[in-house]
């Protein structure tokens, strides 16, 4: 692709470094930001670099937050012994529209995945354990993608849960083996997160 100039060619290599765009959508996305106003570019641009500098994960459910705290885990209405573990910022967004769950959330921020190079470390696995071991937590219910990693995930936390006098519940499974929890519908997974079932049980079949 032939530019005309070095910076609009700068910006559209910036945009094509984007999942899912190419050097074509780069374009037409620089080149829309180019005839817009002066002052919604610049607002545009300040959004970005905001969220970079000063976006922080909650330092309970490690979910992106604006504060030390999230907004969910800081509702004094949701039921805290209740934690939902799922894999990023996509699915506690997933669950909260399906409007039926009112506990909290633990973010792994990703899935065990060794051809990948992502073990259990590289996971806040461990800060899950040390809520449990605060003695606050009746009930973990493992809501993650019925992949191979997610099953891997799940199957690894299980082991580790195991042994502490808490529930541990997977969501039931009207989700397609492959299906990430970020796709699913909000109706079948508002369904599958209120027909929980113990891990046990879907382990043994």
């Amino acid at each position: 692709m032939n530019f005309s100039s070095r910076l609009l060619e700068n910006a559209v290599n910036e945009f094509s470094k984007l999942p899912g765009v190419g050097q074509k959508t780069a374009l037409r996305l620089v080149l829309h930001l180019l005839s817009q106003p002066t002052a919604d570019v610049e607002r545009f641009g300040n959004a970005l670099t905001r969220m970079k500098h000063e976006i922080r994960f909650c330092d309970t459910c490690k979910n992106i937050s604006d504060t030390a705290t999230c907004e969910i885990c800081a509702n004094v209405k949701r039921e805290k012994s209740l934690v939902c573990v799922v894999e990023d910022t996509r699915d506690v967004m997933a669950v909260e529209n399906t409007n039926q769950y009112n506990g909290t959330y633990h973010v792994l921020g990703g899935l065990i995945s060794p051809m990948e190079g992502i073990g259990p470390s590289e996971l806040n696995i461990e800060s899950l354990i040390q809520r449990i071991k605060a003695g606050d937590i009746s009930e973990v219910i493992l809501a993650l993608s019925a992949t191979m990693e997610g099953d891997t995930t799940i199957f690894y936390i299980y082991k580790k849960l195991k042994d502490f006098n808490i529930k541990i519940t997977t969501i039931a499974r009207g989700i397609a083996f492959g299906g990430e929890i970020e796709y699913v519908d909000e109706i079948t997974l508002g369904r599958s997160i209120a027909t929980r079932v113990p891990y046990e049980n879907s382990f043994l079949k």
